[in-house]
């Protein structure tokens, strides 16, 4: 029997929200009703894979098996158990000191399909003695690696450690908080040649005292005098590559938002490709005024309120 990918039968992507999930199934279950459809004879079948797409996914429990399992979904319980039961007779088989390189989850999709088939089909007392001869892909490494914004904003090589060995990686910019990068082959050993298991790194990028990332837009705010704000004139503006000036407009309101275009966040893997940098314009109110500067503010004063 074929593989049905009950995602695509419910036309529903692989993160659906439960409420997603149920929307889609209530569409389709009207649409594709046998009784509905009394000359489509293919109806009945669709139908049928519909309700169970639903069944299966609208249950967490089940829909967790079948996105970890797939097609073999459910018998995920008896592969976990043959699998432990194989890497507890591998390490006895190779003696006490053995030292077993893979973990759950570390089998490929052609892996589990044959580990199915030989712990189920063969029987696992039958394949005791040629075990040795399997081959079976290595453990997958995690690693977090820390970041300043400003090391994020820029392309660079660093040097990681991972089980001992340091590994040099280049970190292209624009790389997010939370990001996850693989690197084939850089996990374990594969057993008996089989191949290593691959290397995920999650970036953590830190907070910055100055600037906030959106996306690739940046957000800064600047103190600014009043008399730029009420005059108009020139300041000066800090960006991730230098300060900039930026042109004030007579009459500019204080918290006023202004944007920088291109000064922003360089994006991922697009290179010359930059977001934009928004300035919030925070006024500073003068602080301990000479009697002539009180004089002129009371005149001014009143000059506004005639």
């Amino acid at each position: 029997m074929a593989y049905i990918d009950y995602y695509k039968v419910l036309g529903v992507p692989k993160n659906a929200t439960q409420e997603e999930i149920k929307k889609a199934y209530r569409k389709l279950a009207r649409k594709m009703h046998p009784d509905l459809n009394p000359d489509d004879k293919d109806a009945h079948r669709k139908f049928q894979e519909i309700n169970e797409a639903n069944e299966v996914l609208s249950d967490p429990e089940k829909r967790a098996k079948y996105d970890k399992y797939g097609e073999n979904w459910k018998h995920g319980e008896e592969y976990e158990k043959a699998q432990r039961e194989y890497q507890q007779q591998w390490g006895n088989f190779g003696g006490g000191g053995a030292r077993t390189f893979y973990t759950e989850g570390d089998f490929g999709d052609d892996d589990f399909s044959d580990f199915f088939h030989s712990m189920f089909g063969s029987g696992f007392s039958q394949r005791a003695g040629s075990r040795g001869s399997r081959k079976f892909k290595g453990g997958d490494y995690h690693a977090e690696l820390r970041l300043t914004l400003r090391q994020a904003a820029t392309t660079h090589k660093q040097e990681i450690t991972v089980d001992g060995k340091n590994i040099r990686i280049t970190i292209p910019a624009g790389v997010a908080n939370g990001q996850k990068i693989k690197l084939p082959g850089y996990g374990q050993p594969g057993v008996n040649g089989g191949p290593n298991g691959d290397l995920y790194i999650t970036f953590i990028v830190e907070d910055d005292p100055q600037f906030k990332r959106l996306g690739d837009d940046l957000y800064t705010e600047v103190p600014v005098d009043i008399y730029t704000l009420v005059l108009g004139g020139e300041i000066r503006v800090n960006t991730l590559d230098g300060q900039v000036n930026m042109k004030i407009q007579p009459g500019t309101q204080p918290d006023t938002k202004l944007r920088l275009k291109g000064k922003g966040f360089p994006v991922y893997k697009k290179e010359g490709q930059y977001g934009d940098l928004y300035v919030t314009l925070k006024v500073t109110i003068p602080e301990h005024l000479s009697q002539r500067e009180k004089e002129l503010f009371t005149e001014l004063s009143k000059i506004r309120t005639r």
